[in-house]
């Protein structure tokens, strides 16, 4: 059915089973535990379907969302950007999907290309790439590949529930470490801890670097943005952990959502530098394609008072738009406000005495991977 659209603007009205931005809201019941109310269709699907009560109590038939992995059946495991605003030109990502449920993730409309919602379906219907690790060391073992640092959880947490089960991030450590190749690594997860013992042995050749996120220290804040992520004590405590072992580490403060979580700046950064902390970095609310309306009505859902004053301060930010994707800008944001917050970041990460050393990871310790059938070097 079509449904007649409605300004960016208008209030969406919010609750279980009620029309919101992006359609019918699926039952609290049914969401238990997830971070975004719908699941709207992906963006390149020619129909649209809206879920709604046709008077049959139909809807409350319907299960509860529960986690389904696939697997993905990638020929190629490293991915290269050339975006002139992040330090890393390759990455690597072991898993679509995230479960943490983070409901400001920018990666959450990726899943339209698997014909997939961004919203719940990008935190329940998950893929796993189990032959990362034998397309890792293929990769590096081949001629023409030169070393530098790989980035590993910049789009999906490479820690996330199910790496519990699945370890495909520590096979890939294994096969980094035994290449002697840097990686430079972002989550929001204390599973990290468990692979302590590769990145250490990593961090005295200085191969590895750990930041994790930290959006706040409200455990209820935390659990109703990021519902199935680590708490903000463990992720903290992780940071000790990583620290004590000798591993360069950095917080992130990530997202800052004005009027949601941006007083929590100087707290959280309290927080690290007693953890052992010495880096920090920042990243402004980013709000692309899907990202936006689902955001809106998580706020609708659980701000009401603040939606307006939130949006505007973001608008503020982004030149008047709900985002700005341009190079030099979508991460910092522009304007008084965003201002206001980098220095403020700055101020107090001078004060603590925090980025004073950065650590820069070597490839002096590289060598390519050896081939089952390859003849050994005698020298």
């Amino acid at each position: 059915m079509e449904v007649p659209s409605r300004p960016a603007d208008d209030l969406p009205r919010s609750g279980p089973e009620t029309t919101g931005l992006l359609g019918t809201a699926v039952d609290r019941e049914r969401r238990r535990g997830r971070g975004t109310l719908s699941n709207a269709s992906g963006r390149y699907e020619p129909i649209a379907r809206i879920a709604f009560d046709d008077g049959w109590q139909s809807l409350e038939e319907l299960p509860p969302f529960k986690t389904e992995v696939q697997i993905d059946a990638t020929r190629k495991i490293i991915t290269r950007n050339e975006s002139p605003d992040i330090s890393f030109d390759r990455s690597i990502n072991p898993y679509r999907g995230c479960e943490h449920g983070c409901v400001y993730c920018f990666a959450r409309p990726t899943h339209a290309y698997l014909g997939l919602s961004a919203g719940l379906d990008f935190e329940s219907r998950l893929f796993m790439k189990p032959d990362a690790p034998v397309l890792l060391e293929r990769e590096l073992a081949a001629p023409s590949y030169t070393p530098r640092t790989i980035a590993i959880g910049t789009n999906t947490d490479p820690y996330q529930p199910i790496e519990k089960k699945y370890e495909i991030m520590r096979r890939i450590l294994e096969v980094l470490e035994r290449a002697g190749h840097p990686v430079g690594i972002v989550t929001k997860s204390a599973l990290v801890t468990r692979d302590i013992d590769i990145l250490a042995r990593m961090a005295q050749r200085n191969l590895a670097k750990v930041a994790i996120s930290v959006t706040t220290l409200d455990p209820k804040l935390a659990r109703t943005m990021e519902p199935r992520a680590a708490t903000p004590p463990k992720r903290l405590e992780a940071l000790r952990q990583l620290s004590d072992a000798g591993i360069p580490t950095t917080v992130m403060v990530a997202p800052i959502i004005p009027a949601i979580n941006d007083t929590d700046i100087e707290r959280i950064l309290d927080a690290a530098h007693m953890a052992g902390v010495r880096g920090a970095g920042y990243v402004l609310l980013r709000l692309p394609l899907e990202v936006r309306d689902l955001f809106k009505e998580w706020l609708m859902a659980n701000y009401p008072d603040r939606y307006r004053h939130v949006l505007k301060l973001i608008r503020d930010m982004r030149g008047g738009k709900d985002y700005d994707s341009s190079w030099g800008q979508r991460f910092t944001g522009g304007g008084p406000y965003a201002w206001m917050i980098g220095r403020r970041f700055e101020a107090h990460c001078t004060r603590l005495g925090l980025n004073t050393l950065r650590s820069r990871l070597t490839t002096e310790h590289f060598q390519k991977p050896v081939k089952g059938s390859e003849q050994l070097n005698l020298f």
